[in-house]
């Protein structure tokens, strides 16, 4: 193939870990807290979960950043499984994709996104609730499906913005009203240790950190993919961890439990307590930028992998990617998300989809990091090989065990899974007879 009719990677480092940052910091950071010391009833047990979670999460960008290495093309969970496991286990990966990882998540991020940038104390008669979350949706398949290389500049600048506006709230916070933080002096609940309360908040945050493995469904646009997707999924995943520590001890120290517990929009709460109604706009502004860049980041990697799935056959062949531009563009994927995540943002509620999602993708997760143990990158030094497998074992073990005592304790979770599941098998073996 000559250099002209090469298709550009448009994907540096920079723009791999912005990726990462911005399906990362989405609406789990700024939700799960309130829901999670709601359940747990400790404000300590809360903030170990959080760095439980960063430090499993870390274990998988660092798993999934071998299994890039291995296949170099987008794709994710689908194609990992697909290539290393099995066809149908792939597929039903792809499905978990496409109904849980992005359409769910992206709803989740939507609905998060309304709740701040338009409370409903401020709303007026006429708004019709579910607007801005649909808006923000449709706006974000337009920008990528149309402007691409547009789109990432965008996305960097919104992902830099993000960034920078949460630091100048973590340094409000810490410096400018130290003596403000009412819930410093609260005293804690005598609650009980309960391992199952624990393992939910801990499914709940798994989703939070869910986006560390987001470059792997890029990974045949980004420029030297062995070499920049397994960096930017680790920097962007530790990045994200040290945020979301310092964030949470904001969220759960500065206003008092009471105000915390339960409440589906914390990092208000915490502006609310620390400086009142101006700072707490000023957040919800932040807030909203920061879910908002989310939506944009899940739209423009969930395509990528139903356009892998038509493109091995096993999904329609309308969902393939186009080159245009010297640039494929699954114009009809973006699309197709576009619209499942619109009709689950319409008929969804935060906590309802935290528990489906949460349960969900740790599982499928754990499933793909098992594929470090039958995939071998060459040149790797058997050393090297046996420190990736324990991080890999990490991961899998605490992920699986978490998972199962989060479902003890909320059984419900099964049936969207088994949900999700059946009709996945169905699916596959319909595509390919027709195919």
């Amino acid at each position: 193939m000559s250099d002209t009719q090469q298709t550009i990677k448009p994907f540096g480092l920079v723009s791999a870990i912005c990726l990462v940052v911005a399906n990362m910091v989405g609406a789990g950071v700024f939700t799960t807290s309130g829901f999670s010391l709601a359940d747990v009833g400790n404000r300590q047990h809360v903030m170990l979960a959080w760095g439980i979670g960063g430090l499993v999460a870390i274990c998988g960008a660092i798993s999934y950043g071998q299994l890039a290495r291995r296949i170099t093309e987008s794709g994710g969970e689908y194609l990992f499984l697909s290539r290393l496991v099995h066809p149908v286990v792939g597929f039903i990966a792809g499905w978990v994709s496409l109904l849980a990882g992005f359409t769910g998540a992206i709803a989740f991020a939507a609905v998060a996104f309304e709740s701040y940038a338009v409370p409903e104390s401020m709303r007026p008669d006429w708004y019709v609730t579910g607007t801005a979350s649909i808006l923000s949706i449709v706006v974000c398949g337009t920008l990528h499906s149309l402007v691409l290389r547009s789109g990432l500049i965008t996305q960097n600048i919104v992902v830099a913005a993000k960034l920078l506006l949460l630091g100048a709230f973590i340094v409000f916070g810490f410096a400018v009203f130290p003596d403000r933080w009412e819930g410093l002096a609260a005293v804690e609940q005598t609650t009980e240790f309960s391992v199952y309360a624990i393992a939910s908040t801990l499914v709940w945050i798994s989703l939070s950190y869910s986006g560390f493995n987001a470059a792997v469904y890029v990974t045949g646009e980004v420029k030297n993919p062995t070499v920049n997707v397994p960096r930017a999924l680790l920097l962007g995943t530790v990045i994200v961890t040290v945020v979301y520590l310092v964030l949470n001890y904001i969220f759960l120290f500065a206003p008092l439990p009471g105000q915390v517990a339960g409440a589906p929009d914390v990092a208000a709460v915490a502006a609310r307590s620390l400086g009142g109604g101006v700072i707490t706009t000023i957040v919800r502004i932040i807030v909203s930028v920061a879910l908002f860049s989310s939506v944009s980041s899940m739209v423009i990697a969930g395509p990528r992998v139903y356009a892998k799935m038509a493109e091995d056959g096993v999904f329609p062949n309308i969902f393939t990617a186009a080159t245009r531009n010297r640039l494929d563009v699954p114009t009809t994927a973006i699309w197709l998300q576009v619209a499942l995540a619109v009709i689950v943002a319409s008929f969804s509620n935060l906590q309802s989809l935290l528990d489906y999602l949460g349960f969900t993708l740790s599982v499928t997760a754990a499933l793909t990091v098992a594929c470090v143990f039958w995939s071998r990158v060459e040149g790797q030094s058997r050393s090297r090989s046996v420190w990736f497998s324990v991080v890999a074992a990490l991961y899998i073990v605490v992920t699986i065990i978490l998972a199962t005592l989060s479902a003890i304790n909320r059984p419900q979770q099964l049936i969207g899974f088994a949900v999700t599941v059946l009709s996945g098998l169905v699916l596959f073996f319909v595509f390919r007879r027709r195919s």
